[in-house]
């Protein structure tokens, strides 16, 4: 097995590139848009964070769901709208609802497994992504959410992972930017953020130097698994139709990985769960001193931040369960913006740029990570709403799983 398929190019499908390229194999990347990482991949809260490695299957999740789905402003909305696949993966996700801890836990550890990968890969190639190292704050602004928020401590430390509670005064001296009621936090000292799709920008340039290829701006129309091995990948391009066959591929196509799946006669229920978020022109020095530096995590408004650089402020969050649809409703949009103006007042939000991503996400809050049915058929996709977290973790396991079916069928 010499010739790798990668099937997308958004933060998973780099990382994997570089993770298949560094172990010796011939890898081609595929994606529909003209450059890497230009949808879930292009715009999300910038968090690397450890300490939001909860899984959401639990029955509190159901039930908010259940009471938010008439406030179209809600951290979870659900469109009521029939759908097979949307409810069918809902009773699947009930039905994870007793490997709650066990997937909490395994997610904390790949968390921690991937920070080292995704740092050193970028000393190594030499790019910049906006590394901000200074921790991520949980904030809560009550005493029920503070002491939920403990017994999850549990499990985050059963993982190993340490973040420990901090009082309200002790939250605005670790960043002083922070207004508004506070009752008390978390922090992970860490955790870190940074500008994603700048890192797959900047991998993706690396990959490409060493001998990747990369195919942007094509369609991927059909993938075939041949009896003896290796796939035939049939695509569209400017210059017409193109086929080629190749000893292996790498399914990291996001929300669409479910129809790649079924090509090849496998079940991957990713199911496309919006999120949005708004990125703060920082036009002014008031604006500049009063967006915080150290990330937040806000759990009841289902909110995190990240300040990309001196002149970037990222908020990002909710989650909608609506289908393949990428519309930019001001109505999901509007409670970002006003969290910025509730809790940093100073900040100036008139040039505030809004984007929504479709997060792949399993029933069971798991990636899909690892071989399919067919010989030299592989996955890592359906990260969710961690797939920036995860990315550089997931890319090794699947790499080293090619690996080892490329020694069994030479031995």
């Amino acid at each position: 097995m010499k010739t790798i398929a990668v099937i997308g190019a958004g933060i998973t499908g780099i990382t994997t590139a570089y993770a298949l390229m560094k172990r010796g194999f011939d890898v081609t990347v595929f994606d529909r848009n003209r450059y890497a990482a230009m949808e879930t991949s292009f715009a999300n809260g910038g968090q690397l964070s450890a300490s939001n490695a909860e899984v959401w299957t639990q029955w509190s999740t159901i039930f908010k769901g259940l009471k938010w789905m008439t406030q179209r402003g809600a951290p979870l909305l659900v469109n009521p709208k029939p759908s097979w696949h949307k409810y069918s993966w809902m009773a699947e996700f009930m039905s994870n609802i007793p490997n709650y801890r066990k997937n909490t836990v395994e997610t904390v550890r790949l968390a921690i497994a991937a920070r080292e990968h995704l740092v050193s890969h970028a000393a190594a190639e030499g790019f910049d992504f906006s590394l901000e190292k200074r921790g991520i704050l949980h904030v809560y602004d009550c005493k029920p959410d503070f002491d939920a928020a403990a017994k999850v401590n549990e499990l985050l430390k059963e993982g190993g992972l340490e973040r420990h509670a901090v009082t309200a005064d002790e939250m605005r001296k670790l960043e002083p930017a922070l207004k508004g009621e506070i009752y008390g936090g978390y922090y992970t000292e860490s955790d870190f953020t940074g500008d994603i799709h700048s890192y797959a920008k900047g991998l993706g340039s690396a990959c490409k130097n060493r001998g990747t290829t990369f195919n942007y701006g094509c369609y991927v129309e059909t993938l075939t698994a041949r009896e003896r091995g290796g796939v035939d990948v049939v695509w569209t391009d400017g210059s017409g139709n193109q086929s080629e066959h190749f000893d292996g591929i790498v399914i990291c196509a996001g929300v669409r990985s479910r129809a790649f799946a079924a090509m090849v006669g496998d079940r991957v229920n990713v199911y496309p769960v919006k999120g949005y978020s708004i990125t703060v022109a920082l036009d002014d020095e008031e604006s500049q001193a009063a967006a915080p530096w150290v990330s937040l995590l806000d759990d009841k408004a289902k909110i995190v931040t990240s300040r990309l650089g001196d002149n970037r402020f990222r908020v990002a969050g909710t989650a909608e369960f609506n289908g393949e649809n990428r519309d930019i409703r001001d109505d999901r949009i509007q409670p970002l913006v006003k969290w910025v103006e509730k809790l940093f007042p100073d900040v100036s939000t008139e040039h505030a740029i809004p984007w929504a991503g479709l997060r792949p996400m399993m029933p069971n809050m798991m990636p899909r990570v690892g071989p399919g049915k067919s010989s030299g058929v592989f996955y890592n996709t359906g990260h969710g709403h961690l797939g920036w977290t995860l990315s550089a973790a997931t890319a090794e396991i699947v790499a080293e799983n090619v690996l080892e079916a490329s020694r069994s069928n030479a031995a």
